[in-house]
C-alpha cells in the first residue's frame, strides 16, 4: 500500500496503517533520535514515546503531506524530554553502532557528532534535519516553526561553527585553530 493511502487510513483511526507508517520510517526515526540522545537505549525510548504520542494525535493531523514533518517534530520534543530527564552528555564510547568500520573515518565521525552536540539547539536542529534527515529547507522551517530564511541562517552559522570546532576554515576565510 502506498504511503498517502496509509496516512489517510491512520488519520481515520486505523492502527494497522499507522503501524505500517512507523515501520516505513523506522530507520530514519532511529537515526534522528540517536543523533539527539546519543545512545541506542534512549533512542529506542524516544521512538517508543514518539509512536505513542503520534498514535494519540494522528487524528488531528490536518495535512497528510506533512505526516513525516509532524512525526519528526514529535520525535524532537520527545528527544529533548529524554535529555532533560537524563541530563547527560552524549557518551562518545557508545556510538560505535553508527560509525564506519575504518578507524580514521570513525574518528572523524566521533569528532563531528561531538561538535554537533556543542552547537546551540537551533543550529543543531537545523543541521540534523537538513543534512542527516535530508529534509528540504521548507520542511525544516515547518518542523522548527521558523521562516525559511531563518533556517538558512541557522545552517550557515551552524556549519561555520562546526568548521571552527573541527579546526577547518571559518566563515571569514581564515583557518581556525583547533
Amino acid at each position: 500500500m502506498d504511503e498517502p493511502r496509509l496516512i489517510k487510513k491512520a488519520i481515520k483511526g486505523n492502527k494497522r496503517a499507522f503501524e505500517q507508517l512507523l515501520i516505513l520510517h523506522s530507520d530514519q526515526l532511529y537515526r534522528t533520535a540517536y543523533l539527539y540522545v546519543g545512545n541506542r537505549e534512549d533512542a529506542l525510548d524516544v521512538i517508543q514515546e514518539t509512536a505513542y504520542k503520534a498514535l494519540l494525535g494522528v487524528v488531528q493531523l490536518r495535512e497528510e503531506r506533512y505526516f513525516l514533518t509532524w512525526l519528526t517534530r514529535i520525535l524532537i520534543f520527545c528527544a529533548y524530554d529524554v535529555l532533560k530527564r537524563k541530563k547527560k552528555e552524549m557518551p562518545i564510547e557508545k556510538i560505535k553502532d553508527v560509525l564506519p568500520a575504518k578507524a580514521e573515518k570513525r574518528d572523524e565521525c566521533i569528532d563531528l557528532i561531538d561538535a554537533i552536540h556543542q552547537l546551540k539547539d537551533h543550529y543543531r536542529n537545523a543541521v540534523i534535519l537538513f543534512y542527516y534527515r535530508d529534509l528540504p529547507i521548507s520542511e525544516v522551517a515547518k518542523v522548527m516553526e521558523v521562516p525559511e530564511n531563518t533556517v538558512k541562517t541557522y545552517l550557515f552559522r551552524g556549519k561555520n561553527q562546526l568548521k571552527k570546532l573541527l579546526g577547518g576554515i571559518g566563515y571569514n576565510g581564515e583557518e581556525t585553530i583547533s
